[in-house]
């Protein structure tokens, strides 16, 4: 059998419709208002999530008597590309096991749906770097990866039932997706196998550490604050019973006949292609990625242990191979490591603080069951730590964060709309200055901290946390630009492009979120990079026209030494953006 083209594509359509991270803001400010719902449809989402649909729609499924199969079907997504600690792959591998029949992994590409949900070349390239690691590992097991592009997205579950047909599958597995479109997807896709009374589908959770819909107030709704929603999420993990950190069992391999099978047998002849249509990488930003962000679950892990048990190293600031040698494990990491200095250095922006885990997570690369199992251990908990005394507490308050993020996406599908959450700030007045967004893309503000964060994300495909919240609380504040083009720009440029933690941060920094910063409380950018980068090693790393400027000037450079270096002069004052922020949010509609 022929193998699979080196590149795949739905239409050749999607280049063009495809707009990349470098597009003028003029194609924004018309794209944008087509992502958005109305008042009306928003509400009818939120009063019946789809989630909770798809729970039942499964369990109206799993009533359908199917005989035994060919073989059983893993659907594996964007965000959970891994083979250890899965959770749909293993319940699909012991059953594959209790009827005697193979197990096949299926990958289906949707360029329809990375254009709607605004996926940049960057991400989809991890998503194939990763897949062909474990195309490798899984045909050790003579389990055989079969990916596929298909368009229109619509018509995707009548396309895997098609698949599952031909193969003459018995069940379908898969990790739930938990934005509203792909919630969608799931529920018709059980419904179809519903009326066909040919397969049992089993939609699983997977991404959070525990399920949306598990952690509720007292009277049954899910939190939109993130303080008591982390008082009754730790709970839940502390209980004697509970199974929500527990390792999911690895699958097992296929008897070696299943590649002289007359069907899946010729599976294992299928490659992943190199990429797909309209979103490919210059050779430069392809090289650069893969250094930056190795692909692996043992990469992962390596990058995991390296921030658990290592000490920071200053040349580690910046665009650096994360694995490259010199990291020395320490003796106490609860103390010396990376995490043990979590908690005083997170929001610094001049040093190697942070665990670079996020692309690893939002790919679903790792568990965030595992970061949390593994956290414990170096730092010689047995309970699951949430204080905001040790470096493991505020680490894993992050990884609480991403599970409320996530149970927000799920039970108010509104904010996977283009909706704000607090529907009240929908109607602020908003600045259209394509040069002005233009310019904050480009890291070109006049703001030396500013510009720094956004070219760390143009160069890496990645950006420090703090970094994130003061660029997108100038963009919003300052320049009064919509959160939504920040949103999507970010999810178009950086690696780590996840919906729900996206969507949690861009919406806090509006001020139009859950648990959002005041509209009033507005950072002021250049105290902000006096508190995380003091002596200007972060501005210097990123910003090549500053690179010989030291002391306080590094932080506002005076008008005439930016002339002098070819640096930006501020695209606006930040007091009297700060009280124009202001007067909008309070007086909603003016101007």
């Amino acid at each position: 059998m022929a193998k699979r083209a080196r590149s795949l594509s739905s239409t050749t359509a999607v280049a063009a419709l495809r707009a990349s991270p470098t597009k003028k803001t003029r194609e924004d400010i018309k794209f944008l208002p087509n992502k958005i719902a109305t008042v009306e449809n928003a509400a009818k989402a939120d009063a019946h999530p789809p989630v909770l649909r798809l729970v039942d729609a499964v369990r109206h499924n799993l009533k359908t008597s199917s005989s035994k199969g060919d073989c059983v079907v893993y659907w594996m997504r964007m965000e959970d590309l891994r083979i250890r600690d899965n959770r749909a792959l293993s319940q699909a591998s012991s059953q594959a096991r209790r009827d005697g029949v193979p197990l096949i992994v299926l990958h289906v590409f949707s360029p329809q749906d990375y254009i709607a949900h605004d996926r940049g070349a960057r991400r989809i390239d991890f998503t194939l770097r990763n897949l062909r690691i474990m195309r490798s590992t899984l045909a050790n097991l003579n389990i055989p990866l079969y990916t596929v592009s298909h368009s229109p997205r619509t018509k995707i579950p009548a396309f895997v039932l098609g698949l599952l047909e031909e193969w003459h599958a018995s069940h379908l597995f898969a990790n739930i997706e938990y934005e509203v479109d792909e919630l969608r997807r799931d529920i018709t896709v059980c419904q179809l196998a519903a009326k066909q009374q040919t397969v049992v589908c089993e939609f699983v959770h997977d991404k959070c550490v525990i399920a949306p819909g598990d952690v509720r107030t007292k009277d049954g709704r899910g939190y939109t604050v993130y303080s008591p929603f982390l008082r009754t999420w730790k709970p839940i993990l502390d209980q004697a019973t509970s199974n929500h950190l527990a390792e999911a069992k690895s699958p097992v391999p296929n008897d070696p006949s299943v590649r002289a099978h007359p069907v899946l047998g010729k599976h294992f002849a299928i490659e992943v292609p190199d990429h797909i249509e309209g979103f490919t990488m210059d050779a430069t930003d392809r090289v650069k990625m893969s250094t930056y962000w190795p692909a692996g679950e043992d990469a992962a892990h390596e990058m995991l242990r390296r921030f658990l048990r290592t000490a920071s190293r200053s040349s580690h600031l910046g665009a650096v191979d994360p694995l490259d040698d010199g990291a020395k494990d320490v003796k106490d990491p609860a103390r010396q490591s990376r995490l043990g200095k979590y908690k005083d250095q997170r929001d610094r922006l001049d040093g190697d603080t942070t665990s670079r885990m996020s692309p690893y997570l939002a790919s679903g690369v790792i568990s965030a069951r595992a970061c949390i199992r593994e956290a414990l251990a170096a730092s010689g908990k047995e309970n699951v730590d949430t204080s905001r005394d040790t470096g493991v507490g505020r680490w894993i308050q992050e990884v609480a964060w991403r599970d409320f993020y996530t149970h927000i996406v799920a039970l108010y599908p509104r904010v996977s709309m283009g909706r704000p959450f607090q529907e009240k700030y929908a109607d602020v007045q908003w600045e259209t200055s394509e040069e002005h967004l233009q310019a904050w893309k480009d890291g070109r503000t006049g703001v030396p901290i500013v510009d720094a964060a956004m070219r760390q994300a143009n160069e890496m495909g990645w950006m420090h946390n703090r970094g994130r919240m003061i660029a997108a609380m100038y963009l919003t504040k300052d320049l009064m630009i919509d959160w939504r083009l920040g949103e999507k720009y970010f999810m178009e440029t950086l690696i780590d492009g996840d919906l729900a933690s996206n969507n949690g941060g861009w919406q806090w920094s509006a001020s139009t979120g859950v648990d959002p910063a005041p509209y009033f409380r507005i950072f002021n950018p250049y105290t902000q990079s006096q508190k995380t980068d003091p002596a200007g090693e972060y501005i210097r790393a990123f910003v090549p026209e500053l690179a010989k400027v030291r002391g306080e000037e590094i932080h506002k450079p005076p008008p005439k030494l930016a002339d002098r270096l070819g640096y930006s002069h501020a695209l606006v004052q930040h007091d009297e953006a700060r009280k124009r922020a202001i007067h909008r949010y309070k007086n909603i509609g003016s101007t």
